[in-house]
């Protein structure tokens, strides 16, 4: 406001000029927002210091709380010893307010409320308002990025040391190598800078053990161990090396240091100790040692994946003779030949060792989980050897030959020590000594019986189907008002010595040696002519047949060809043919099985999932195969009234059943309490003793024919 005045200097008036303050205002809060946001420490002072303005990143960079800092000279944020020439450098820069961006000038230090000092880089911009000048500063704590430059002096002092070392960018590009990597690479400089280490993979790592580094190298930003490069000449050698990730203040990987060392020599003496502790130095077979090592972990691997394994302990027949009359090193190159037909005449899984003298092991694995299986496929390992060894050897230029006896004994688990079945093994060798040489003999004499009961029941077998031996019962499945709905197709052997042979003393013995597949179409044809003569009649035009089928039998190639002959042959109606195939069947070669039932269900033909519950049931897949029944295992039956464990699974299985609109049945009923309750849980269908027993197709028949009559 100003005063008007007349001539005689009286007021009389005024004159005002106002000004909005409202933009400036917004200006004013604006400018604190922006420095409240910032993301690093921002600190306002006029020209002498004083603070008037911090943000809340000031606070936690110092650990003053902000009411502490404003009015103080900036001087309290800096080291004492360089407070004394602060204000000169403060006045200076306000005499020639330039701005400085972060970074520029020297090196400096603040100061925590704590009395911690730390590293720091400072921004300075002047401000110039109506109300003066001031000064705004940025200040970024770079405590890491100084550590991490220390660390790259440290590098760099130490990259002339006799290891070899490679330093790439965060992209695993080569920037740098030093002398030592030339030297133990063969690459020049020139050469790897700008690749990747990439050209230096032998190709003995898979993806996973790269997976693996790269992996540690994530997490931990460091990786050590030992692995195969590939010189420049292509020779392969052995180095041990370690990665670091050199990281930047914010954390990001900006580089990667790796120092590696060439071990070939120790890698040499270790596996020459190796050698001479575990090997035979003659033949280069593993040795006792070395054997009862891998005896330990066979039985170990035995009892886990409840296979059987043998151990089978052979010698030379007339060794020593041959020792006393031809001379040592005669005995030594036949003894080598022989390792080598031991070593030809077993699997790449398998052990053969040297014991001393003319012993050798052989130590198979994985065999059978049934022992008589286990032992016939032991037999007849040692049979091939036996018949390898006796061939004629060339020593000298002159022929010899030689005979083996072989002892076999089997194992399982950890039943006994690896010295105690040796021993066993050993026993048997002495009783091939004894029945005359060149001859295989097992160490169990009851199992040797076994052994050759099983084989001549196999012959018998094969003459089964020629011979008319076989037969086909039926045994009734039934519904919830006990009526005959259908029947189970069961095999018989009518042996002319040995009486009827039920499946569980045959079957086994037919899939192990490939009888299964004639057996079971014979099974099918005879099932499906029957499927015929029923259609014939009313009253058992529908009944619905189920066929088991072999899982060695479902998975030939012509399965579903000669399923389609048999039905076209025989004129059965496939609507009423069920074929029952395990878990195991159906799991192998999963894309291959749901080609093949869609095939076959295209006719008409039905599949139920046999012994359900006791294989690896997964709704994945049960989804996804073209089911139309489940069959409730009779393991999951026979407690069932009684076990609520075995309650609770067959109540779940009959609940997934009608969640996947499956039919279910289940077999192995003999007890009314057993059925009250699958009936009482919403089963609907049952097969049994209980029901009626598997029975020849006739008198199956005549009871379905009194029931009708009923």
């Amino acid at each position: 406001m100003s005063p008007i005045k007349d001539a005689a200097g009286r007021i009389v008036g005024a004159s005002g000029i106002g000004r909005d303050l409202t933009a400036r205002r917004r200006l004013e809060a604006r400018f604190r927002a922006t420095v409240e946001s910032a993301p690093t420490a921002i600190v306002m002072t006029d020209t002498a210091g004083v603070i008037l303005l911090v943000n809340t990143e000031t606070e936690k960079l110092f650990g003053y709380p902000r009411n502490e800092l404003l009015g103080r000279k900036v001087e309290v944020l800096v080291p004492e010893r360089y407070r004394a020439q602060h204000p000169e450098l403060r006045t200076r820069f306000c005499q020639s307010p330039e701005a400085r961006r972060i970074g520029a000038g020297r090196d400096l230090f603040g100061l925590r409320r704590d009395g911690s000092e730390f590293p720091v880089e400072i921004g300075l911009n002047p401000l110039e308002t109506e109300e003066g000048a001031f000064v705004l500063a940025a200040i970024v704590d770079i405590t890491e990025r100084k550590q991490t430059e220390a660390e790259l002096r440290v590098a760099a002092i130490t990259f002339q040391t006799q290891e070899g070392i490679m330093i790439t960018d965060r992209c695993a590009k080569v920037e740098r190598v030093n002398r030592a990597f030339t030297t133990l690479t063969g690459y020049s400089a020139e050469e790897v800078v700008g690749r990747t280490p990439a050209l230096l993979k032998s190709g003995r790592h898979d993806q996973e053990f790269y997976e693996n580094m790269w992996g540690a190298l994530g997490r931990e930003n460091y990786w050590q161990g030992e692995l195969w490069n590939r010189r420049k000449d292509g020779q392969v050698c052995p180095v041990r090396m370690t990665i670091s990730a050199v990281q930047a203040g914010d954390g990001r990987v900006t580089h990667y240091v790796a120092n590696f060392t060439d071990i070939t020599h120790q890698k040499e003496a270790e596996a020459q100790l190796h050698r001479l502790a575990f090997y035979d130095p003659l033949t280069e077979l593993p040795n006792r040692r070395l054997m009862l090592e891998r005896l330990r972990q066979a039985f170990a691997a035995s009892a886990r994946n409840d296979q059987h394994g043998a151990i089978l302990f052979m010698d030379l027949d007339h060794f020593k003779t041959l020792n006393d009359t031809k001379g040592h090193d005669f005995g030594d190159q036949l003894l080598t030949e022989v390792a080598i037909r031991l070593r030809a005449g077993v699997r790449d899984d398998d052990s053969v060792a040297r014991l001393g003298g003319d012993e050798f092991v052989v130590m198979l694995e994985n065999l059978s989980r049934q022992q008589e299986s286990a032992a016939e496929r032991a037999e007849a390992v040692a049979e091939k050897i036996r018949r390898a060894i006796i061939q004629p050897y060339t020593l000298a230029g002159h022929e010899y030959h030689i005979t083996p006896s072989i002892g076999v004994t089997l194992f399982f688990g950890h039943a006994e020590t690896a010295d105690e079945m040796l021993k066993r093994a050993d026993a048997a060798l002495y009783r091939a000594k004894a029945a005359g040489r060149n001859t295989v003999c097992f160490f169990d004499p009851s199992m040797q019986a076994a052994l050759e009961t099983r084989a001549a029941l196999e012959e018998e077998l094969r003459h089964a189907l020629a011979l008319d031996q076989l037969e086909l019962y039926a045994q009734m499945q039934t519904d919830r008002t006990s009526r005959i709905v259908g029947a189970e197709m069961l095999l018989r052997w009518k042996h002319p010595s040995r009486g009827l042979v039920l499946p569980a003393q045959f079957i086994a013995l037919a899939e192990e040696s490939g009888l299964i597949v004639p057996i079971g179409l014979w099974v099918l044809q005879t099932a499906c002519a029957q499927l015929k003569a029923w259609a014939q009649h009313p009253r058992t035009s529908e009944l619905q047949l189920a066929v088991n089928v072999s899982a060695r039998q479902f998975r030939q190639p012509d399965f579903v060809t000669q399923v389609c002959k048999i039905l076209e042959l025989t004129d059965a109606d496939p609507k009423r043919l069920t074929l029952e195939v395990t878990e195991s069947a159906l799991l192998d070669n999963f894309e291959y099985t749901i080609e093949s039932m869609q095939a076959l269900k295209s006719l008409g033909v039905r599949f139920s999932m046999d012994d359900f519950g006791t294989g690896y049931s997964s709704l994945s897949y049960l989804r996804r195969l073209p089911l139309d029944q489940l069959k409730i295992d009779r393991s999951f039956i026979v407690d069932v009234d009684s076990n609520p464990n075995d309650a609770v699974i067959v109540q779940t299985i009959i609940g997934m059943a009608k969640n996947l609109r499956l039919d279910l049945l289940a077999e192995g009923v003999e007890r009314e309490g057993q059925l009250d309750f699958l009936k009482r849980s919403g089963c609907l269908a049952f097969q049994g003793s209980l029901l009626g027993p598997p029975m020849p197709v006739a008198d199956f028949e005549r009871l379905l024919m009194r029931q009708l009559m009923l």
